[in-house]
Protein backbone atom coordinates (compact mmCIF):
# COMPACT_ATOMS: atom_id res chain seq x y z
CA UNK A 1 0.00 0.00 0.00
CA UNK A 2 1.43 3.42 -0.95
CA UNK A 3 2.28 6.11 1.55
CA UNK A 4 -0.25 8.90 2.06
CA UNK A 5 0.93 12.27 0.80
CA UNK A 6 0.76 15.40 2.92
CA UNK A 7 -1.56 18.08 1.51
CA UNK A 8 0.73 20.76 0.04
CA UNK A 9 -1.62 23.65 0.82
CA UNK A 10 -1.97 22.61 4.47
CA UNK A 11 1.79 22.11 4.77
CA UNK A 12 2.36 25.76 3.80
CA UNK A 13 -0.39 27.18 6.04
CA UNK A 14 -0.20 25.26 9.33
CA UNK A 15 2.48 24.22 11.82
CA UNK A 16 2.28 21.91 14.80
CA UNK A 17 3.23 22.98 18.31
CA UNK A 18 5.15 20.77 20.71
CA UNK A 19 1.96 19.81 22.51
CA UNK A 20 0.26 18.77 19.24
CA UNK A 21 -1.95 21.81 18.69
CA UNK A 22 -2.14 23.43 15.24
CA UNK A 23 -0.94 27.01 14.68
CA UNK A 24 -2.28 29.24 11.91
CA UNK A 25 -1.81 32.76 10.61
CA UNK A 26 -4.51 35.42 10.40
CA UNK A 27 -6.20 36.27 7.11
CA UNK A 28 -6.48 39.77 5.59
CA UNK A 29 -2.79 40.71 5.91
CA UNK A 30 -1.64 40.30 2.30
CA UNK A 31 -2.94 43.29 0.31
CA UNK A 32 -5.17 46.40 0.49
CA UNK A 33 -3.33 47.38 3.66
CA UNK A 34 -3.66 51.16 3.21
CA UNK A 35 -7.26 51.28 4.45
CA UNK A 36 -6.53 49.09 7.50
CA UNK A 37 -5.45 50.75 10.72
CA UNK A 38 -1.97 50.19 12.16
CA UNK A 39 -3.54 48.50 15.19
CA UNK A 40 -5.51 46.10 12.97
CA UNK A 41 -2.42 45.18 10.94
CA UNK A 42 -0.34 44.70 14.09
CA UNK A 43 -2.94 42.37 15.62
CA UNK A 44 -3.10 40.31 12.42
CA UNK A 45 0.66 39.67 12.63
CA UNK A 46 0.41 37.27 15.58
CA UNK A 47 -0.28 33.58 15.11
CA UNK A 48 -3.39 31.90 16.50
CA UNK A 49 -4.44 28.35 17.28
CA UNK A 50 -6.89 26.44 15.10
CA UNK A 51 -10.30 25.86 16.67
CA UNK A 52 -10.70 22.42 18.30
CA UNK A 53 -13.58 21.63 15.91
CA UNK A 54 -11.25 21.97 12.88
CA UNK A 55 -8.11 20.48 14.42
CA UNK A 56 -8.83 16.83 13.51
CA UNK A 57 -9.47 17.70 9.84
CA UNK A 58 -6.25 19.68 9.51
CA UNK A 59 -4.15 17.00 11.21
CA UNK A 60 -5.46 14.49 8.64
CA UNK A 61 -4.26 16.80 5.84
CA UNK A 62 -0.86 17.05 7.53
CA UNK A 63 -0.72 13.23 7.94
CA UNK A 64 0.42 13.32 11.57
Amino acid sequence: MPKIKTNSGAKKRFTLTGSGKVKRKHAYKSHILTKKTTKQKRNLTHTALVAPADEKRIKELLVV
